[in-house]
């Protein structure tokens, strides 16, 4: 009888009424925290994963060995490897490296799997396409996305070194 009576008060009094105007009152006087996307980002954790980069060492060399691991490792089998055959024995190059965007979730498991830490995470998620045959991301657009994100990619693996 007594939570009755006091759910009939706070009924009467429109006590959640009241509690949703503090609320409100509560963020007016606030700044605003709306973000202008795409041009304007919040920043992500150096852990974010987003499309995937191809690096190169600093002399200019695919990182890359084409040892397939991170092929193998893919478990929605989104990467897809061909090793080129004009490469020597010391230095293995890959002829196609393709990642099926459509595929991929993002796991991260090729960059844990890759030993010389040349297929990475990238900085940003922005996936738009206009036709179906741009959701392949070939070897020479994800070397792209290294070179042009370098310094972001560099110290996002510097910020996540301690971890791993």
């Amino acid at each position: 009888m007594g939570t009755y009576m006091k759910q009939m008060l706070a009924s009467l009094a429109l006590r959640e009424l009241w509690q949703g105007m503090a609320v409100t009152l509560r963020y007016m006087f606030r700044p605003n925290i709306t973000i202008q996307y795409p041009e304007e980002r919040t920043p992500y954790s150096p852990r974010f994963r987003g499309i995937h980069v191809l690096r190169r060492f600093e002399n200019g060399e695919e990182r890359c060995v084409a040892c397939k691991l991170c092929e193998a490792i893919c478990p929605a089998q989104a990467i897809f490897i061909e090793i080129d055959t004009d490469s020597s024995a010391e230095k293995r190059l890959t002829k196609v490296y393709d990642i099926d965007l459509f595929k991929c979730i993002y796991c991260g498991l090729c960059e844990e799997a890759c030993p010389v830490e040349a297929i990475v995470m990238g900085p940003y998620l922005d996936v738009a396409y206009e036709d179906r045959e741009a959701r392949f991301y070939k070897k020479d657009q994800l070397l792209a996305n290294g070179e042009s994100w370098r310094a972001e990619i560099d110290a996002r693996l510097d910020a996540d070194a301690k971890y791993r």
